[in-house]
């Protein structure tokens, strides 16, 4: 039975500690960025079609990674095309 109080002030102290140890802190998708409207703006100046708009932090700076699929010309395979582009 001594090793299960051991056990239980142990669980408690992790529980107490557990809130300090994943604190939450704002993600670039919680931060109000709209990186859909960022890769709808990137695809239209390159002529193609948004496939992918996440946002990222890149020291410190939040921006946003835009995937974006080109048609190729004279019967070539589109291309993908990746931007990083800062989301102000």
């Amino acid at each position: 039975m001594f090793w299960h109080r051991t056990y239980k002030l142990g669980f408690f102290v992790a529980l107490a500690l557990l809130p300090a140890m994943i604190w939450p802190t704002p993600s670039p998708a919680q931060s109000g960025v709209d990186c859909y409207s960022v890769g709808s703006r990137v695809a239209s100046q390159n002529g193609g079609t948004l496939v992918q708009a996440t946002p990222e932090n890149r020291g410190g700076q939040t921006v946003c990674r835009v995937v974006v699929v080109i048609p190729g010309g004279n019967g070539e395979r589109p291309k993908r095309a990746e931007f990083v582009v800062p989301a102000n």
